[in-house]
């Protein structure tokens, strides 16, 4: 069957071009370019980490393993070459019925880079990454990952709309020959096809339309070990507090509605990954954690270990938020005490506030669980970012993406949640002192202070709140505002005399 292409338009972006019909009866989301960039981006990253960590395993291995006898050598080439071979039958490509059409000067990729053997050690080549789209739409993610990513293996796109999986092998077809050896389409749905291919996909991306909730159980179960998941959430008007019980009913965790809710956002996402990846024996770790647009995305490895998923509790708080001014404490949920050479794991000490504010005198909400334990890998954006500027021609939206991870690589990692200095000016009704001045004095009480890339005028500070509200009643008695209401918050914070004596003037650099 031909396709008249005089009733679509074509539409590019990055390497990959879609066929959108006049009707437009597939999703297409034109925003989220910034989303599948920085997802590349991503991918690249894990392929070079992947191929670092195989290359270690395989030296170690060589260093301390004995010699493997020739018999037992050749049986596991054997073996191995059988396995391959089963594996490359099982890669087709749907029904998208291209096969034939696909040029002899351009075999697909998986047949021309066999995994070979290596002489002599019966050792395994290490296999091109495996993808899964679970939710592919008009497969534009699925095919910009195959055409514009290096080494990358076989990607699955899913999708249980009969016109969306038309419309993606429609859209396969028109990318030509590496497109067609690399990318399978097929009508299922995403939660049967996870959970029938355990520890199947060295990647699942799962880019839903609202909460990706429902996708969680099934999807930790369908990454390797190693693997890495990417997810993102689009219903921020549930995880930023606007409906709490049903955020508590999806993810697990109640949200607050403070300066900071696209990060707890992100963090509740996070704690919720881990709740499900813990029923499987399996943790995560987050190598990186975006809040962009309408959206947050992650990007986590998950892991299996009995012994290493007892951390979890050391990962996660509750979130107590001050009604009546800015402060906000955590309360971990476990610790651990360590003798000898065990280490034994027990509640967390609690409370850590009392019934009223020290501040203020208000009452406290309550808050959690959330991921407190740091959401990106220094280490790995690094990296990203490097890549990303290195092919910036090839990234449509690299103004967007190299500004969100440079300031990420700027950001504390271990700091959870931020302030927000305009909010803290409003809790005592004064002007507010340049993001540098507040800075300078934070860090001239000896504590740390950086930016984050969820809000321009957010602050993360490792500085507690008695310290931040000492700054600012230093500052107010500089700046002098008008007498207010003796029961308002920022009066009776005022009230009391600072214990430390804040220095705003600029810190010397070294």
């Amino acid at each position: 069957m031909t396709t008249d292409l005089s009733d679509y338009a074509i539409i590019k972006e990055g390497e990959a071009e879609i066929l959108m019909h006049a009707k437009n009866q597939v999703f297409y989301n034109k925003t989220q370019v910034n989303n599948r960039d920085i997802s590349i981006a991503v991918l690249r990253a894990f392929i070079e980490k992947r191929k670092e960590e195989h290359e270690a395993r395989l030296s170690k291995k060589t260093k301390t393993a004995p010699k493997v006898s020739e018999k037992d050598a050749s049986n596991s080439v054997v073996e191995e070459v059988s396995n391959e071979s089963d594996i490359i039958d099982e890669k087709t490509n749907g029904d998208c019925g291209v096969a034939a059409e696909i040029s002899q000067e351009e075999p697909c990729s998986i047949s021309e880079e066999p995994n070979k053997v290596t002489e002599g050690k019966g050792q395994v080549e290490l296999k091109p990454p495996r993808v899964l789209e679970a939710l592919s739409a008009s497969g534009l993610r699925a095919l910009r990952y195959a055409r514009e990513v290096e080494g990358i293996g076989q990607v699955v796109a899913l999708d249980n709309d009969k016109v969306s999986v038309e419309a993606c092998r429609r859209n396969i077809k028109f990318n030509g020959s590496v497109a067609c050896s690399k990318v399978e389409s097929h009508l299922a749905d995403a939660r049967v096809h996870m959970l029938t291919h355990p520890k199947e996909f060295d990647v699942v991306d799962l880019d839903p339309y609202g909460s990706p909730s429902v996708f969680l159980d099934s999807a930790v179960q369908s990454v390797v070990d190693g693997g890495l998941l990417m997810c993102t959430a689009t219903d921020m008007a549930v995880l930023c507090g606007g409906n709490g019980e049903v955020c508590y009913s999806k993810y697990g965790s109640y949200p607050l509605r403070g300066k900071y809710c696209h990060e707890m956002a992100l963090r509740i996402l996070l704690a919720c990954i881990e709740s499900h990846a813990n029923r499987y024996k399996r943790y995560i770790v987050p190598v990186l954690s975006v809040q962009m647009d309408f959206y947050v995305r992650v990007f986590v490895r998950i892991y299996s270990s009995a012994s290493a998923m007892k951390n979890t509790p050391l990962k996660l708080s509750y979130v107590y938020q001050c009604i009546g001014c800015d402060s906000f404490h955590l309360q971990p949920i476990g610790r651990t005490v360590a003798k000898n050479s065990s280490v034994r794991y027990l509640p967390g000490f609690g409370p850590v506030v009392p019934q009223e504010c020290n501040d203020c005198g208000k009452k406290f909400n309550m808050g959690g669980p959330i991921w407190s334990a740091p959401i990106h890998d220094q280490e790995w954006v690094t990296s990203i970012l490097s890549d990303v500027k290195s092919m910036k021609e090839r990234y449509p939206a690299y103004d967007r993406i190299s500004a969100v991870l440079t300031t990420i690589s700027e950001e504390l990692p271990d700091v959870p949640l931020f302030l927000s200095l305009h909010n803290l000016c409003a809790t005592l009704k004064c002007t507010s002192p340049s993001a540098v001045i507040f800075r300078s004095a934070v860090i001239n009480a000896g504590y740390r202070i950086s930016g984050t890339h969820v809000n321009p005028l957010g602050l993360k500070s490792d500085a507690p709140m008695d310290v931040i509200w000492d700054i600012m009643r230093c500052w107010v008695k500089n700046h002098p505002v008008k007498p207010q209401p003796p029961d308002q918050s920022g009066t009776v914070i005022l009230a009391k005399e600072p214990v430390l004596q804040a220095n705003f003037a600029e810190p010397l650099r070294l």
